[in-house]
């Protein structure tokens, strides 16, 4: 089969693209100009340059090709993205879910996200029938999701055949970036987290991502969603992971929430625009912490055959990778 490949750059449409090549399949990616190609350096592939904002040249260079999988996304957790976020989150999926019906794609699979479902009341488990408002998402690139996921939908019930997939928090290589939950990892192996925070979070290898988008594409139901996920952790356990794989010891002191709430209140919004300095951490992502994300992803494991491999094998080469490829120098 010929696909094309939205975000193939980025960290899970990094591991997707060599899931599809493996699995023998053609690949047309686009990237956007200028883009980091590291991702996709050496590999067979065609690559397009274009970007989410021309519809008919979409329409032009997915023509062809039997399957779209749309995984490009803008992932910012700043005030001042705003715009670009709504602009390829939202618009650009619209865009391309438009082009996909004119050139008469057969399936659309559109990487959503766990954002898009929202956040689960203490002490229970979200799935794919949790549903939630944009006004209650926090954060534009959360709320972003939430309208490109809709757009998806009503292109399902307007006669796109769309299935919809929902990763949680994926960790392996190939997080060039890196992630917020990738940074983590790097912040932990560059000494850098002397404390925590109390929340959690559901992780996946994200070569089980990847695995979870093939096989949607191959089983998955028109209209449906599934969350690509796995086992929910908190981030005390997360660390004490890395703690046993590294032999680096684990942060003993969870710290309040009000105090990064404080830190990042003045980072954003004081030193950053007032005066110009880049800021370490944003006031959404503290506010996100406050509550676990936790998630049920047994309707993927028992339709789809997605694979729940070890948490600590990929905690392990989301380390290596990192240490390998020159990122705890910087």
């Amino acid at each position: 089969m010929k696909v094309f490949l939205t975000g193939a750059t980025g960290f899970i449409g990094g591991n997707l693209v060599r899931t599809l090549l493996n699995d023998g399949h053609e690949v047309r990616a686009m990237i956007r100009p200028g883009s980091d190609q590291r991702n996709v350096a050496g590999l067979p592939l065609e690559l397009v340059t274009s970007d989410l904002d021309d519809q008919r040249q979409l329409t032009e260079i997915i023509m062809g090709c039997n399957a779209v999988f749309h995984v490009a996304a803008h992932y910012s957790l700043w005030r001042k993205d705003r715009d670009a976020i709504y602009r390829a989150n939202v618009t650009g999926t619209k865009n391309l879910l438009t082009a996909a019906k004119a050139a008469r794609i057969r399936r659309f699979i559109h990487t959503s996200s766990v954002a898009a479902i929202g956040v689960p009341a203490p002490g229970t488990l979200a799935n794919e029938q949790t549903q939630t408002t944009v006004e209650a998402l926090v954060s534009d690139y959360k709320k972003s999701k939430f309208l490109a996921e809709q757009a998806a939908l009503a292109a399902a019930s307007n006669g796109l055949d769309v299935v919809i997939v929902n990763p949680s928090t994926p960790i392996g290589a190939y997080d060039v970036k890196p992630t917020p939950t990738g940074e983590i990892i790097l912040r932990f192996l560059q000494d850098r987290m002397p404390a925590y925070v109390h929340t959690g979070l559901n992780l996946i290898d994200v070569e089980d991502v990847a695995r979870g988008h093939v096989l949607a594409w191959q089983k998955g139901k028109t209209g449906e969603r599934y969350i690509l996920g796995n086992r929910n952790l908190t981030l005390k356990q997360m660390l004490d992971i890395l703690a046993a794989i590294t032999g680096k010891p684990a942060p003993r002191f969870a710290v309040p929430h009000f105090l990064p709430l404080a830190a990042a209140f003045v980072d954003e919004r004081i030193l950053a625009r007032w005066f110009g300095k880049t800021p370490q951490v944003s006031l959404y992502s503290v506010q996100m912490s406050q509550k676990a994300m936790y998630y049920d992803s047994s309707k993927a494991v028992r339709e789809l055959g997605l694979p729940q491999s070890p948490i600590e094998a990929a905690i392990e080469k989301a380390a290596l990778w990192f240490r390998a490829n020159g990122y705890l120098a910087t």
